[in-house]
């Protein structure tokens, strides 16, 4: 047996982001399709178990904790759980990744910065 969650094209003015949680579908896991334009992100914040992000497209700069780092097309990125995180696309293009939460829903807290 499968379930499928057909993509919809966002209305004008909507979030191109895609949440999916894995438990609406009998999954143990659950992502974001993430698509921002430039100087775009994820604002701070926490997950009680590991967030790894796959780069499709575009440039990132990622903050896990105090450490930094860009990544490009092809690079896995992996936050450790209870570590606050962001990302930010800091290239010239839509920035597209893939936010993979180790968890059938997304359970996500903002840090005060």
């Amino acid at each position: 047996m499968f379930m499928v969650h057909r993509h919809q094209e966002p209305q004008a003015g909507q979030s191109r982001t895609v949440r999916f949680e894995g438990r609406d579908f009998g999954g143990q896991v659950s992502l974001f399709l993430v698509d921002a334009e430039p100087g775009r992100g994820s604002a701070l914040h926490v997950h009680p178990y590991t967030e790894t992000w796959v780069v499709r497209k575009g440039e990132a700069e990622f903050t896990v904790g105090a450490d930094r780092t860009r990544a490009y097309p092809g690079d896995i990125v992996v936050a450790a759980a209870n570590i606050p995180h962001r990302f930010e696309n800091v290239g010239d293009i839509r920035l597209e990744i893939v936010c993979i939460h180790a968890n059938d829903t997304i359970v996500q807290e903002l840090v005060q910065a």
